[in-house]
C-alpha cells in the first residue's frame, strides 16, 4: 500500500431502517467515535464492538486509523451492522486490494432484511387477531 494524497475516505453504510454516515481518517490514533461519543459507551456489548471493529482487523488498521460516524435511525443491531458496512466501504475506497479479504468476512454485503409490513385483516405483518366461537 503505497503512499496516497487522500487521507480522509468518506462512504455510507446501512442497515434495517439505520443510516451511517462514516469517515475514515488514516495516521489517526485508533480512535472510533460514533455520534460524538466513544463507541465503547455508544455499543455496550463487546459483541457489538467487535462487529464495528471487524473491518479494521481485517484491514490490519486497528489502532492506526481513526473512525468517526454519525448514525440515525433504526436500533442498535441495525446502527452495529450499518456502521461496519460503513467501515468496508471506507477500507474499499482506500485500498480496492483488500476487497477479496473484505469479501470473504462478507463485510461488503448490504444486509437486505428489513421489517415486513403490516397486511390488512392482520394485527401485524402475519399476527392474526383473536378468533372467538360467540
Amino acid at each position: 500500500m503505497e503512499n496516497k494524497e487522500k487521507q480522509i475516505f468518506m462512504a455510507t453504510g446501512r442497515r434495517k431502517e439505520a443510516t451511517a454516515r462514516v469517515r475514515l481518517i488514516l495516521q489517526g490514533k485508533g480512535r472510533i467515535v460514533i455520534n460524538k461519543r466513544d463507541f465503547t459507551n455508544y455499543f455496550p456489548t463487546i459483541d457489538q464492538r467487535t462487529q464495528v471493529k471487524k473491518p479494521l482487523m481485517v484491514g490490519k488498521l486497528e489502532g492506526k486509523a481513526d473512525v468517526l460516524a454519525n448514525v440515525g435511525g433504526g436500533g442498535q443491531v441495525g446502527q452495529v451492522g450499518a456502521v461496519s458496512l460503513g467501515i468496508a466501504r471506507c477500507l474499499l475506497e482506500w485500498d480496492p486490494a483488500l476487497r477479496s479479504a473484505l469479501r470473504k468476512e462478507n463485510l461488503l454485503t448490504r444486509d437486505p432484511r428489513t421489517k415486513e409490513r403490516k397486511k390488512y385483516g392482520r394485527k401485524g405483518a402475519r399476527r392474526r387477531f383473536q378468533w372467538t366461537k360467540r
